[in-house]
């Protein structure tokens, strides 16, 4: 039978919008176990239960569809940047919350969090992307500025300090994930144990 009309029949058994999501969703499984240099839209696609067509019909590539992971990984560490700011009113702790969750993300989404960095395999130039990105980075800027996240502030350029802040969370979660600081269990409460003394190094 025809790939395509397979793609179409498969897409049918879904909602509106759904066959999508189930890509994703399948994609970042896919990454989760394999990781990005063994990604593929032909594994994404079986496990999704879908033709091997469907992928390319909805994102174009393969590079269409990290993008998507990429973004949707941008956006839940957004929202939950987002969260962990509310949940402190000082300067100090609103950094240090930020970058709590920042670590916790990393672990708990070594796939998605992988992917979102990856500027070689995705377009970085995509709107979604962008702005999900942004608004990460834009949350993390404010708490360092000492003001509340507004997405309409003009910037003339990454805050120094708020650059400072990320590479010392990114850093350690990049060193988590690699296995610096033992297996995942092992890392977490590594990370529980050094992100204030290390943060307390960090003079913003």
């Amino acid at each position: 039978m025809n790939s395509d009309l397979d793609s179409v029949k498969t897409a049918q058994t879904y909602h509106h919008g759904d066959l999508r999501s189930a890509l994703v969703e399948a994609a970042t499984a896919t990454l989760r176990e394999r990781g990005i240099d063994g990604f593929s839209l032909r594994e994404t696609a079986r496990r999704a239960g879908v033709s091997a067509a469907a992928p390319q019909h909805h994102f174009g590539d393969a590079r269409g569809l990290l993008t998507a992971v990429a973004t949707e990984g941008f956006r839940l560490l957004g929202d939950a940047l987002a969260e962990a700011d509310e949940r402190s009113t000082s300067r100090d702790g609103r950094i240090r919350s930020q970058g709590a969750v920042y670590l916790n993300f990393a672990l708990k989404h070594p796939g998605e969090f992988d992917t979102m960095w990856r500027c070689a395999r995705i377009d970085p130039t995509d709107a979604s992307y962008r702005a999900a990105s942004e608004r990460a980075f834009g949350l993390l800027a404010a708490a360092v500025a000492d003001r509340p996240y507004s997405p309409h502030v003009a910037s003339s350029g990454p805050d120094p300090r708020a650059v400072a802040c990320w590479s010392l969370v990114h850093g350690l979660a990049r060193l988590a994930l690699d296995g610096v600081f033992g297996p995942p269990d092992a890392a977490a409460a590594a990370i529980d144990r050094m992100l204030d003394p290390v943060m307390d190094c960090l003079v913003v």
